[in-house]
């Protein structure tokens, strides 16, 4: 592995840690189930009462034989610039969920993301992190 690379995975790690607080604190301030929606907006002002720095819904447009096609694809928040979070409220996470997460790190050409389920009784049960490694 590359020197740069450590670097990014050090890197991610802090952000998914203080991300993975901050939903911990959401969580635990409203329990399970509400709508996506709301987990969303309130783990943004988490992140910013934080610091974390993040985007909210950012537009993912599809490469295709080298025209870059906006299809309406949004990643819910992408922490520090580095971190895919996708949100769910869901009885349970899917195989489809962990297929859509590994989508947009290809596409978005990212590392590191985190799928986020805040209808479980423990955060710790709803999240699941993948990485993908890059080939450069």
């Amino acid at each position: 592995m590359g020197r740069n690379s450590g670097h990014i995975d050090l890197i991610s790690a802090d952000l998914t840690d203080g991300l993975i607080g901050a939903a911990i604190e959401v969580h635990r301030a409203l329990g399970p189930g509400l709508l996506e929606s709301a987990y969303e907006s309130c783990l943004a002002h988490e992140l910013t009462y934080r610091d974390i720095a993040f985007d909210r819904q950012v537009e993912l447009p599809i490469e295709y034989k080298g025209h870059s096609v906006d299809c309406g694809y949004r990643l819910d928040l992408l922490v520090g610039g580095e971190v895919i979070v996708e949100l769910k409220s869901v009885e349970r996470i899917l195989p489809v969920h962990e297929a859509q997460l590994m989508t947009y790190l290809k596409l978005s050409r990212k590392s590191v993301g985190l799928l986020i389920n805040f209808n479980v009784p423990r955060l710790k049960d709803g999240i699941i992190r993948r990485a993908m490694t890059r080939n450069r």
